[in-house]
């Protein structure tokens, strides 16, 4: 028995003061009118309903669970309506965690986008480069680069990074320009290593399917992709820097690409969040923005796979 339905009957049989009538109204058989009352009263134990061959009245518990279900009914009918506008104009504080450059640089600027769309919403960006809790921070979703550790979140591809090798000019001009990966071990780099794990990444580079991994000697490592991109600035050694970072650097004379035939693997972006069985109305408009904002952006379009086993970059 659906107790909801059978409710609805109980309803209307009292308010159309007989089966028929209830059942005309509904446009059920009278019969299903009749067994889902019958099926309710069994499962109550109660005689809701007096009947005659020509007369239905309501007992005094029928009277009483008439007062409920009259209740019941309209709470239902209300929070169906509640989601339903909330689907449609989704309200309330939505907290996000994103990498800072690509907050920065990609989520900020497309963000009056997203308020034209959901002005109801109230965005609180956490910036950063150290991977958070989501369930003990209290993050609704979030936004990364690399590998995945935690297996027990959700996790949508909507994007890649691709990384260029540079140099600022000053650079170059006291170190010279390698012309192979193999030039690297006479030169110096900037590292980024992991917030989480201190784990500093290596270079890599492939052409016509050789493939070589440097493990770059550095002065300096960061774990910030701020402070790496400052201290590629400052001359501080080569760099391996995103795309959308990077090119409009060199196109203000800024920093300089080399190695130029040789592609660095490109990493995997995913928006993440709790497995929730239901996901609130806010969290799903977001992802779904974020997604299409950066499948369709030409710097983080995908054109190519990361391997598992490599990490964050900045």
């Amino acid at each position: 028995m659906n107790k909801l339905q059978a409710m609805e009957v109980f309803i209307q049989v009292v308010d159309a003061g007989g089966f028929t009538r209830a059942a005309e109204n509904m446009q059920l058989p009278k019969a299903t009118v009749s067994t889902l009352v019958q099926a309710l009263e069994t499962s109550l134990s109660v005689k809701l309903l007096n009947r005659t061959t020509r007369h239905v009245s309501i007992t005094s518990d029928g009277a009483a669970y008439y007062e409920h279900c009259v209740r019941i009914l309209a709470d239902v009918r209300e929070a169906e309506e509640s989601l339903s506008r909330t689907r449609l104009s989704p309200s309330g504080r939505l907290r996000v965690d994103a990498p800072t450059a690509l907050a920065s640089e990609l989520i900020i600027p497309a963000l009056p986008d997203f308020f034209a769309r959901f002005p109801d919403i109230e965005l609180e960006l956490g910036c950063s480069d150290r991977p958070v809790d989501l369930i003990e921070e209290g993050v609704d979703c979030a936004i990364r680069g690399g590998e995945l550790g935690d297996v027990n979140l959700i996790a949508r591809r909507v994007g890649v990074l691709h990384f260029i090798t540079c140099a600022s000019p000053s650079y170059l001009a006291m170190y010279g320009t390698p012309q192979h990966p193999n030039d690297l071990k006479q030169h110096r780099g900037v590292n980024f290593f992991s917030a989480k794990t201190g784990r500093t990444y290596e270079w890599d580079f492939t052409r016509d399917g050789e493939r070589i991994q440097v493990a770059m000697p550095a002065h300096l490592a960061v774990n910030d992709s701020n402070a790496y991109t400052a201290a590629g600035l400052a001359g501080l050694g080569l760099a391996q820097m995103t795309q959308f970072m990077l090119e409009p650097l060199i196109e203000q004379g800024k920093m300089v690409e080399v190695l130029g035939d040789w592609e660095s693997d490109p990493l995997p972006i995913h928006v993440i969040y709790p497995p929730n069985r239901h996901l609130s109305a806010k969290v799903r408009v977001f992802v779904e923005w974020v997604a299409d904002m950066f499948i369709n952006h030409p710097a983080t379009q995908q054109q190519g796979v990361r391997r598992p086993d490599q990490g964050t970059a900045p």
